[in-house]
Formats: C-alpha cells, structure tokens, sequence
C-alpha cells in the first residue's frame, strides 16, 4: 500500500515488487509492487479477468511470477509447503465434500494441519447455525461458507486470502460471513486479503484497497489516505460545465444529484461550487478503472 513505505519492514506479511505473470504471451499480472503490513484488511478489487486471482494464486505459489514477491518471509513457490502452515488460501469458501460429516472435516484437519485447533473449530460453529452432526450436502450456501471458514479460522495463521468468498450468497449470508471473519479471526496482527464484488458490503471493515485494471495496479492506498487524497463534489447541474473544466477523474450522479471525483483538491473556485462528500470505493473504482467511452458521459 502507500502507507507502508513508512512501516518497518518486519510489519509486512506481503511484499511485491515488479511483479509479474505471464501466460504464454499473455501478460496477466504487469510490473505491480505492493506492501501489506500485519493487522490489515486489505480490499482487491477489478473486473473480471483483471488479474485478481491469478494474483492471489502467485501470492500462494500457483502461478509462476517473475518480479520479487515475499509472502511471510517466503518465497511462495520454493517455500510452498512452510509458506502454507501460516497462510491460508480459499479460491472458493462453499467447496467442501459433500458426503462428510462437520465433525469428520474437524477430525480431519487436525489430522492435516499441524496448527489446527479443533476446540476452537467447535467453538466457532457454535455461533452458527451448523451443528457437528450435519452432512455438507445438507447445509445451504450460507450454512456451508460459516463452516468453511470456521475450518479455516481455526488455523493458526498470519495471513487469510480469500477469493470471493461470499460468491452466490444471499446478503444475511455475506453479513454473517464477514461478522465471524472480523469478530473471530482479525485480532491487529493477521491480515486479510480479500476479493470481491460487493464493494459496498465491505467497504467498511476494509483498511487498504488495491485496485487491478487489465493487470496494472491503478491504486494502492490506504482508505484513510482515499479520505485525504480525493475529494468528491455534489454541485448543481447548472454548473456542470464549470465544475467539468477542472477535469474530475469522473462526472456521475448521487442521490439524483451531479457529482464529480477529483484526485487532489479542485480550485477553491469550484470547491465553492458544490457540496464536499467523502467519495465511496465503488465511485472511485469506476473512475480509475472505467472504460473510455464513459469519458463522454454528460450531465
């Protein structure tokens, strides 16, 4: 992130720099570098075939990368296995096997990961709805990603990356999805990565976003620095050709009224012109990552 450069280098559980992937002669990953600190909830953010998974599978040793990357001190692809017992990667919370008991995943962890805490696993379903006698393939969506990751919460680990983990659930679900993750897993010195479409649901928990647009890492800030970096302005439609001529990085609408996103501070001149609000991360992701076309967009 932007902030980290001021961290000390034994806070950072990931570090990147010139990193890329590529895929035959495709480039998916292009020259990226970011840091991210223990005790951060960090947002991944971009459209689909940005990059993001193929990022988080280097992250873990899956793809071949070129660049320096470190990953709990790591080199992911020749440390996999030691990189693994601190880390934890899930391409896909809702995927366990069907046929099992709850209580036969439990034993079954214990049995493959050496920092696996059963009691802790009971623990945490016990404030699900998922009982330890239950079989996967009886449990709803919801019921099976609160299983899934009580497993994976219940591993002493530093750094949690999860790729869209709440994919397909309803929004009582995802709330309770991301309740346990920040009440029984973040405790300041883990770190969460996490990928997902539902910008708006997460915005709050997040502290850092990345923001991928066709490989290239757009932004890399924290979401105290987004407050002080980019202004948003909610003016009159009479006065959109003013505010325009001071080239906001976008022009949209809010709550039926005009808007603009400036990175930086416009001229006091237009700042007069309309109303300051803080800019949300979805306003913001449309801005550095919309297509050309929306340039032409009037209001």
């Amino acid at each position: 992130m932007t902030h980290p450069t001021t961290a000390h280098p034994g806070d950072a559980l990931v570090v990147a720099s010139h990193l890329s992937v590529r895929y035959g002669h495709k480039t998916v990953i292009d020259d990226i570098g970011f840091t991210i600190p223990k005790g951060r909830v960090v947002g991944l953010l971009g459209h689909n075939g940005a990059g993001k998974t193929t990022l988080m599978k280097a992250l873990v040793g899956l793809a071949t990368a070129q660049g320096e990357l470190s990953v709990l001190g790591l080199h992911p692809r020749r440390d996999r296995v030691a990189l693994l017992q601190g880390a934890c990667y899930i391409p896909d919370v809702a995927i366990l096997p069907r046929w099992a008991r709850v209580s036969e995943l439990i034993t079954l962890m214990t049995r493959l990961h050496p920092r696996f805490s059963a009691e802790r696993a009971r623990t945490l379903l016990a404030r699900t709805s998922v009982r330890l006698d239950d079989r996967v393939k009886t449990l709803s969506k919801g019921m099976v990603a609160q299983a899934h990751l009580a497993l994976v919460a219940s591993i002493d680990a530093r750094l949690m990356i999860l790729d869209e983990p709440t994919l397909g659930l309803d929004l009582l679900s995802r709330k309770a999805f991301y309740e346990m993750l920040i009440d029984e897993w973040c405790d300041g010195e883990r770190s969460v990565l996490v990928s997902t479409h539902q910008v708006e649901e997460v915005e709050s928990m997040l502290s850092d976003v990345l923001m991928l647009n066709e490989g290239r890492l757009v932004l890399s800030i924290s979401l105290e620095e987004v407050d002080r970096r980019f202004v948003a302005l909610s003016h009159d439609p009479a006065v959109a050709e003013q505010v325009a001529a001071a080239h906001p990085l976008l022009r949209y609408r809010v709550q039926g009224s005009a808007a603009a996103l400036f990175d930086g501070e416009p001229p006091p001149s237009v700042q007069a012109l309309g109303r300051r609000m803080r800019p949300s991360l979805v306003d913001l992701f449309v801005a550095l990552t919309r297509k050309p076309e929306l340039d032409r967009q009037h209001f």
